[in-house]
């Protein structure tokens, strides 16, 4: 074993611990190029990534910057920041430890770039700002190692890929300097390595024990959980039961509206009086802070929350985790597990909460894929190439540079190993002109060589404004929420959702329903309301679709021949559909067609996720519309879409030809606003669309009209433009998921059972009650209002 200098050995000796094993590890191959370590949650992880720094820094003898830790969190930094400190300062060591994230001053931030600390906790962002310095070569000269946490959750986003790019950068600056992730919820280790790693040095994976598996089970409830919807209000009784016999519990939610709704019923219930908070991105940084400083001096009994407490921030009281709702995520769910009884060896105890009757069907799917260790995760794509177009923008910032140098840097980080020269090219070129259609334009000539071929900021003021677009993360259209009469911020509404109140209107934010008085600038000016029925706001939040390997445990499960570890109520329904139709089956498709209130439906059991199998709903109705079947409408979840239309479907067979798919997919995008939006995204990431200037920020609607524009401008004079390749692909893998469809197609190779019914079925009697249909302009639309004319006239006594 590696020795540990005598403070940090007395400091481990006086609280009676012995180091993990893991820690040891981490601290004997701390010389290597590249560390993972998986560990589960409460198992020492930060600590055995920052003994090796600890223990090199104990004597004093280094200057400046040391070690780099980056988190996706900044209320992670700022927790890591004190749990840190305090060591540090119990072991007597000469180590200087600072954050610095979007919240630290800028007076802080121009003393850190004189004087760095030792150690340093940032973000991906920051840290990317950092690098577009002049001076960023004396600030990391003496930079030795940088330790990545929560790494998957960044590996699963373009803030991870800019991440990488930075730190491809830092080795530029840094020869030699180490690396070190930190994960506690993997399925594919050696993956997530190689996308750690520089591309010429892969990482090594160290694996942690992974401790006792965790007490998990589905909540049972005395009311039957609904046949739609997803705010799990019916199990209220049943979730206040159990924060009452448990210290501290997290009850998690996959939207912040139903954070909200479930949050604000829970307090109606909240006979005793218990002290329960709520947790969201869209609440004012002010409530999450004190949120978070209540848990932590343990005054909540339980917090509602959503994602944004998804990681690390460590809370040793929390007993019991909740999720209402399906996970949708196996991998997810194992993560927020993992926030209760948040130390070593110690089971997690949780307990998931279907929100309505289908979803009792997944919650076991997801419970016996925890047990079998089965987590779920898409592979990666390669590096997207919005963000490598920011990042030679950056770049440029920082000084003069060759496009081979940064070629073979770019190169360097993982998920651009493969980067084509043509592709670094085409970004080049965008970034210096903005490509072929716009290069006349002033604004977008921001980059030009000199006689040494070495490219330059054409002009040196336009730093400012690129380091102020320095990000991947999109804002939504929001409107801050304040209380009238200059009170407190409460947080932020949609901007479509403002629009529609009018003065009188009530909402929830924060747990607490007020009445919208007026919109003053960018600001929605609110009352307190004694109300107890509020308009709900409609946070955008993030919408997860259920995962391909929980839907086929799903499928899986519909093959046994009884359900004993299923509710009654569930289990029932389950043979009834057996009895009246079939089930679906993994390797098949499942269409069932019949009338009903005098129109005709078909349901196409597809379990190609929400964004899959709304793109399904798109694509059928427009085939439908072709074959002139009249279809009127569709709705979807995630594991069928429902359409109604005015004529049977006789054989669905020819409406999923995988090729007639993918052309009428190629038509619907050319000119969708869907593609607009994903357009807007990737530009403004680019840098083509700046979302903040120096004199202030664009309205949401301002960027969209001039993203609209720029938008119909290249598709009209530049057809192959850098910006509209990047649009199509990232509307392929996100908004739209067709290769979810594709994957549908291809498992179930033309096998499709059709049953031609008489009236609706026991699975999809449900999807009569989901919300969001989507109406289908078209012929059917026509005869509906033809036929209605013809009605009317005959009643009338005239001629049609």
């Amino acid at each position: 074993m590696t020795e540990l200098p005598p403070p940090i050995a007395q400091w481990f000796a006086a609280r009676g611990w012995e180091i993990h094993p893991h820690q040891v590890e981490m601290l004997e191959r701390a010389g290597e190029p590249a560390l993972l370590l998986v560990a589960p949650t409460g198992g020492g992880k930060t600590l055995a990534g920052f003994l090796p720094t600890l223990a090199e820094l104990a004597d004093g003898a280094h200057a400046g910057l040391h070690t780099l830790y980056v988190s996706p969190l900044k209320a992670l930094a700022a927790d890591i920041r004190r749990n840190l400190t305090r060591p540090i300062e119990e072991m007597g060591l000469p180590v200087r430890v600072e954050d610095r994230t979007g919240d630290t001053s800028y007076t802080k931030k121009r003393r850190q770039r004189a004087d760095p600390p030792h150690i340093l906790l940032t973000t991906p962002e920051s840290l990317a700002l950092l690098t577009s310095y002049e001076d960023a070569p004396r600030i990391f000269a003496g930079l030795r190692r940088v330790i990545v946490d929560e790494a998957h959750a960044l590996a699963e986003s373009k803030r991870g890929d800019q991440l990488m790019l930075a730190l491809a950068r830092l080795e530029s600056l840094a020869p030699g300097l180490r690396r070190v992730g930190l994960s506690a919820t993997v399925e594919d280790p050696p993956a997530l390595a190689r996308f750690l790693a520089r591309s010429d040095a892969p990482a090594q994976v160290v694996e942690a024990d992974p401790g006792p598996d965790p007490d998990i089970r589905m909540l049972r409830t005395r009311a039957a959980p609904p046949w739609a919807g997803g705010g799990g209000a019916y199990a209220i009784p049943e979730v206040l039961e159990a924060v009452r016999a448990h210290r501290t519990t997290l009850i998690f939610h996959n939207t912040r509206a139903q954070a909200e709704i479930f949050f604000h019923s829970l307090w109606l219930a909240n006979d005793d009086g218990l002290p329960i908070g709520i947790h969201h991105g869209s609440l004012d940084r002010a409530q999450r802070e004190k949120v978070e400083a209540a848990m932590t001096a343990g005054q909540l009994r339980a917090v509602v929350c959503t994602g944004s407490l998804d990681l690390g921030i460590d809370w040793g009281d929390v007993d019991l985790v909740i999720q209402v709702g399906a996970p949708k995520n196996v991998k997810r769910l194992v993560q927020r597990i993992g926030r209760a009884n948040h130390r070593y060896n110690a089971p997690s105890k949780a307990l998931v909460v279907p929100a309505n009757r289908f979803e009792v069907v997944e919650c076991e799917a997801a419970l016996q894929a925890v047990r079998a260790h089965d987590l779920d995760g898409e592979p990666r794509g390669p590096g997207p190439l919005d963000v490598l177009c920011q990042q030679i923008l950056i770049a440029a910032c920082a000084g003069p540079f060759e496009a081979d140098a940064l070629y073979d840097e770019v190169r360097c980080a993982g998920p651009y190993a493969g980067l084509a020269r043509a592709d670094f090219d085409a970004c080049l070129a965008f970034a210096a002109t903005g490509g072929y259609a716009l290069k006349a334009y002033d604004r977008w000539q921001r980059l030009k060589q000199d006689a040494a071929g070495r490219w330059h900021l054409r002009d040196p003021r336009a730093a400012q404004r690129i380091r102020m677009n320095i990000g991947t993360i999109q804002d939504t259209d929001t409107l801050k929420v304040r209380m009238r009469g200059r009170g407190p911020m409460l947080g932020e509404v949609e901007e479509a959702f403002a629009a529609s109140l009018s003065p009188g209107d009530t909402f929830l934010i924060g747990g607490r329903i007020v009445r919208y008085d007026a919109l003053r600038e960018l600001t929605v000016e609110v009352s307190p309301s004694g109300r107890k029925t509020p308009k709900i706001a409609v946070f955008n939040g993030t919408k997860f679709a259920t995962s391909t390997q929980l839907s086929a445990r799903i499928l899986a499960l519909f093959e046994q021949d009884a359900w004993p570890e299923l509710p009654a109520h569930t289990a029932d329904w389950l043979a009834l559909q057996r009895t009246v139709s079939r089930l679906p089956a993994p390797d098949r498709l499942l269409i069932e067609t019949f009338p009903h209130e005098g129109r005709q439906h078909l349901v196409a059991y597809g379990f190609a996720g929400r964004n899959g199998q709304q793109t399904l709903g798109l694509l059928l109705t427009k085939r439908m519309e072709e074959m002139g079947l009249d279809p009127l409408g569709f709705v979807s979840t995630d594991y069928a879409t429902l359409i109604w239309g005015l004529e049977a479907v006789p054989d669905p067979a020819p409406l999923f030809d995988i090729a007639a798919l993918e052309a009428g997919l190629e038509r619907w995008l050319a000119a969708n606003a869907v593609m607009k939006r994903t357009f807007r995204a990737s530009a403004t990431i680019a840098g083509l669309i700046e979302r903040n200037t120096p004199q202030a920020r664009k309205s949401g609607k301002q960027a969209t009209f001039s993203s609209d524009i720029l938008y119909d401008t290249l598709r009209k004079y530049d057809p192959d433009h850098l910006m509209l390749r990047i649009t199509r692909d990232e509307a392929m893998r996100g908004l739209v998921d067709f290769d979810r469809v594709r994957e549908m197609c291809a498992r179930v190779a033309g096998r499709i059972d059709h049953m031609a019914l008489d009236r609706v079925t026991p699975l999809a009697a449900p999807l009569f009650l989901e919300p969001g249909r989507v109406p289908v302009e078209g012929a059917g639309r026509e005869r509906l209002a033809e036929d209605a004319a013809a009605a009317l006239m005959a009643e009338a006594g005239l001629p049609a």
